[in-house]
């Protein structure tokens, strides 16, 4: 009988940052996380690229169009959750086209430009903890969800 593999999820996590600013929004109707604010976010669908993902990402959430060329993986996280294990990609994004629009509104209730320096309290913990470690330069890679 052959053993089945360990199988790993992805997302991708893009930070749009203006004026010292980032833009969040609200999930809602997800069954993950609802009422909480996050990044414009979400999994690869299998036979694309990290970078190929956010930008499809990037569209489908908020409008935004962005060039892979102007993407920058800043952080990897392994983390453990209810759903099994994942590794998360968070993306700088330097250059983007058009102004937020909320795309999805029937998994986002809101979407808006918070101040990078203090995120709000209602934020998912692992996204939250990312973010401000990106702001600090701490490296990139980081775990969350492990017993350690």
């Amino acid at each position: 009988m052959a053993e089945r593999w360990f199988r790993l999820h992805s997302a991708v996590y893009l930070l749009f940052v203006r004026e010292e600013r980032i833009l969040l929004l609200r999930r809602t109707n997800t069954g993950f996380e609802d009422g909480k604010l996050s990044l414009v976010a979400g999994k690869l669908d299998g036979g694309e690229e990290v970078k190929q993902a956010a930008v499809r990402e990037a569209y489908e959430e908020s409008g935004l169009r962005v060039r892979a060329e102007d993407l920058e993986v800043v952080r990897v996280v392994h983390r453990n959750s209810d759903s099994g294990e994942w590794v998360d990609f968070f993306l700088s994004v330097r250059t983007w086209e058009g102004e937020p629009s909320n795309r999805e509104p029937d998994k986002c209730s809101e979407m808006g430009w918070f101040p990078v320096d203090s995120l709000p309290s209602d934020m998912i913990g692992y996204v939250k903890q990312s973010i401000e470690k990106i702001m600090r330069g701490e490296g990139i890679y980081d775990s969350f969800g492990f017993d350690t």
